[in-house]
């Protein structure tokens, strides 16, 4: 593990995009307390996308800090104002206002997220000036997720690398030309759903495999992220679980076997999904 990580060697932070809590996965969760409080007694680490959108205040992470474990962490999706609209240009002033409101997370910030635009192309030169003032700014751990090819190429590999910058791992691979090439021993997983992306529940030969990767990753003593974005149709929290229990690991009150809400099969948890869609085939995660 990279010293830039703060999660602690090998740790597996499985969780969710957001800790909305549908109520037909409440058996799974403690009765008593806020969502996140009730999410964080199950899963480990929480994925914040909201603050792609807006800010939030100081006061508002600590409270968020303060109601989980010590062991939980949470990662920060990086604002749009600065990825999509600055297009990491001249973009210190943000950075230094993220900095402070993150900042009240305190060391249960675990990573910050950075997601770029579809168009987003690798300029070296923007990349070079805009990646150090963000490791100058973060010590904990760094993922990138880009969505446009020219990200995938050498130049982009190796700035990542010497920046410390981790390269997501996404399903569906928007923008990857080939197979997953990893930028930093720790590993970060991020699971939109599919075929409809952030809907589709994934079936249970898939998240065998989400397993079987999580395992080999964690095998070498680096961390490994692994979040479910697929929460439009309530898939996230039952897939994440699926994985927990794949995995071993502590997890909320028996919710009975396979894949969806309980009592369900996939499709039901993905409106639109037929039975011989590609979600209940044998389809690979775009690890290796």
């Amino acid at each position: 593990m990279s010293d830039l990580q703060s999660t602690g060697p090998g740790a597996c932070l499985i969780g969710c995009a957001g800790w909305s809590l549908h109520k037909d996965v409440a058996p799974a969760f403690p009765e008593d307390g806020s969502h996140l409080e009730r999410y964080a007694q199950v899963f480990p680490a929480v994925e914040i996308n909201s603050s792609f959108y807006r800010p939030h205040k100081p006061e508002t992470y600590a409270r968020w800090a303060a109601g989980v474990p010590d062991a939980f962490r949470f990662s920060v999706k990086l604002p749009r104002a600065i990825t999509h609209e600055a297009r990491l240009r001249d973009a210190d002033d943000l950075l230094d206002r993220f900095t402070l409101e993150t900042g009240a997370l305190g060391a249960k910030l675990g990573c910050v997220l950075v997601q770029l635009p579809p168009r987003g192309v690798f300029d070296e030169d923007t990349a070079r000036d805009f990646l150090p003032r963000l490791r100058s700014r973060f010590g904990c751990m760094l993922a990138l997720e880009a969505r446009h090819p020219t990200w995938f190429g050498d130049a982009a590999s190796a700035l990542l690398e010497e920046h410390g910058v981790t390269r997501v791992i996404a399903d569906p691979p928007a923008g990857q030309p080939g197979p997953h090439v990893p930028t930093t021993a720790a590993t970060y997983i991020r699971l939109h759903g599919a075929p409809k992306i952030y809907y589709s529940s994934y079936p249970p030969e898939f998240l065998d495999k989400v397993v079987r990767q999580i395992e080999k990753r964690r095998a070498g003593g680096a961390d490994v992220w692994c979040i479910f974005d697929n929460t439009a149709a309530f898939a996230a929290v039952p897939n994440a679980l699926d994985v927990l229990r794949g995995l071993g690991l502590p997890h909320g009150r028996d919710m009975g076997t396979g894949t969806g809400v309980p009592g369900s099969d996939p499709a039901a948890a993905s409106p639109g999904v037929a039975k011989d869609s590609p979600v209940h085939g044998q389809r690979d995660l775009p690890l290796l």
